[in-house]
């Protein structure tokens, strides 16, 4: 049942429960995104793995979020057990052999895998605002921050960097207003406050360098296979929004970089987000808009992105209509949502006369699911009710011994466990704040030294001398204070050329279609 080009999925069925045929995804449409949904205990997270092994072994290379911790499993062999031979047996899966897959682990906190990490900058506005949970008006200051660092120069590289340009806002809000737009110290306030919570949940670990490599991401083995990443994110999943703009930042910043390549012969990299439904909830229009268009057009960039969770209700409709290829395990109908999702799910595959799909969907067992994929012209195929196939690796999680070796041996090791903390908008602002603080200090000092009375060695009556030097002096302070005013205008016109020097530098600063600073 194995096929060159093919990922071998399972095997079909006939309304008398005998195999009908095998059920393939093939890889020249492996890029036109697929979805796995299902009640929980159905079986997705196998189907999930299943996929994962069938592209890494054609090569691919696959990033996925680890929810319960069950699909590090996959960097094992597989192990002999009842319920996987029966599978085998059950679909006359004679070729069915035990592997193991090259792995690597990461993890936002470094516990459970290599730390991954962005920066401020190149995680972008309207990310960070999605992160925060931002009212209108502090996504506007949002914007204003992000674009007064780039005109002058100021590189945001953690949450430090971000709270110090804030802090710069809100004490210049009155000048920065008339050259931006309206910046309140309130929307400041709130924005702080929210920076404080992401701390507290640990975003911090996230924010800083060195910043994660796409290419890191891409590997091959030497054994050909495609290198499968694994992202721990049971801790992650306490902050579902620091998970879910994770993600959506980790899509956007492979639109931004991969070149174009059409409809390759297999993709350059499957991505699959679990939880899907967290990176819609509550989610602005104006981001559910991005994210189609991130997954409309980075298929041609070699991309398949597969979205995996319980219910299709779950991703808008314009993103699902994005979704060539379907595997749907069973869904119940108690209550009148899940009844409204079943006729949905239904409504969605190419329809087979041989069933009725509402009613097979609320039927099926565990393992077993609706599979349709893209065929000929990629055109979507008849759906199939398909016992799903037993995976190659280990069914369950690694031990904490066995993940460490994993890591030991990694291809990464060492690029990004250690912080880097180079010169940044923190450094910057403190450095120019005790600059002025100086300056400021040297000015008074220079006014009080102004206003000192002249020191006279003549009589002090009038005709004596002493109106003529104290006139001469009073002279003298004038002359200092016209210097010091001349001075001023000085500070200025060179600040106007620096602000204009910022400013073209600003200009060649070029954000991506979700923010992001493309590098």
């Amino acid at each position: 049942m194995i096929e060159e080009g093919r990922i071998f999925i399972g095997a079909s069925r006939n309304p008398d429960d005998s195999i009908n045929k095998p059920e393939y995804l093939d890889l020249k449409f492996g890029n036109r995104h697929g979805l796995v949904t299902g009640a929980t205990g159905t079986g997705k997270t196998v189907t999930l793995q299943v996929l994962a092994e069938g592209f890494s072994r054609a090569g691919v290379p696959v990033f996925a979020a680890d929810i319960k911790g069950d699909l590090s499993g996959i960097a094992a062999r597989g192990e002999p057990k009842d319920f996987l031979t029966k599978r085998a047996d059950q679909i006359g899966f004679a070729d069915y052999e035990f592997d193991q897959f090259p792995v690597i682990f990461w993890d936002l906190f470094g516990q459970k895998g290599h730390r991954v990490r962005t920066t401020v900058a190149e995680m972008g506005p309207l990310l960070l605002a999605r992160l925060m949970d931002a009212s209108e008006p502090q996504e506007g200051v949002i914007n204003i921050a992000f674009k007064i660092a780039d005109e002058a120069g100021l590189p945001l590289l953690d949450l430090k960097d971000f709270t110090s340009l804030l802090n710069y806002m809100g004490e210049n809000a009155s000048e920065l207003s008339s050259q931006y737009g309206l910046i309140s110290k309130a929307s400041v306030g709130s924005i702080q406050r929210a920076l404080l919570v992401l701390e507290q949940q640990g975003a911090e670990h996230f924010f800083g360098e060195p910043a994660l490599k796409i290419s890191d991401i891409m590997r091959t083995s030497n054994n050909g296979y495609g290198q499968i990443s694994v992202l721990a994110a049971d801790k992650l999943m306490m902050n579902p929004r620091l998970y879910a703009t994770f993600l959506l930042w980790l899509l956007s910043e492979l639109f931004e970089e991969l070149p174009e390549v059409g409809d390759p012969e297999k993709p350059k990299l499957v991505f699959f987000f679990d939880e899907a439904h967290l990176l819609f909830n509550d989610a602005p229009k104006v981001l559910i808009e991005r994210v189609e268009q991130v997954v409309r057009l980075i298929r041609s960039k070699g991309v398949g992105v597969y979205f995996v969770t319980q219910n299709p209700l779950d991703v808008p409709e314009t993103v699902l209509a994005q979704l060539g290829n379907r595997v749907q395990h069973a869904l119940r109908a108690y209550s009148p949502r899940e009844q409204k999702a079943v006729k949905t799910a239904a409504e969605t595959f190419r329809p087979n006369p041989a069933f009725d799909c509402a009613t097979v969907i609320t039927n099926l067992g565990t393992g077993e699911a609706l599979v349709s994929t893209l065929e000929a012209k990629g055109a979507p195929s008849i759906v199939e009710r398909t016992l799903i196939r037993p995976p190659s690796g280990r069914v369950g999680p690694l031990t904490d011994g066995e993940r460490q070796q994993v890591m030991d041996r990694s291809p990464v090791l060492g690029l990004y466990d250690e912080d880097v903390d180079r010169e940044s908008a923190f450094e910057m602002l403190t450095a120019r704040a005790k600059k002025a603080a100086e300056a400021e200090a040297a000015k008074r000092a220079q006014a009080e030294a102004a206003e000192q009375p002249g020191t006279t060695s003549g009589w002090s009556l009038p005709g004596f001398g002493g109106d003529d030097d104290n006139r001469q002096g009073r002279g003298q302070s004038r002359g200092r204070s016209s210097g010091y005013q001349r001075e001023t205008v000085m500070e200025a016109a060179m600040k106007s050329v620096a602000r204009t020097v910022a400013t073209q530098v600003g200009r060649a600063l070029v954000r991506g279609i979700l923010g992001s600073l493309k590098r």
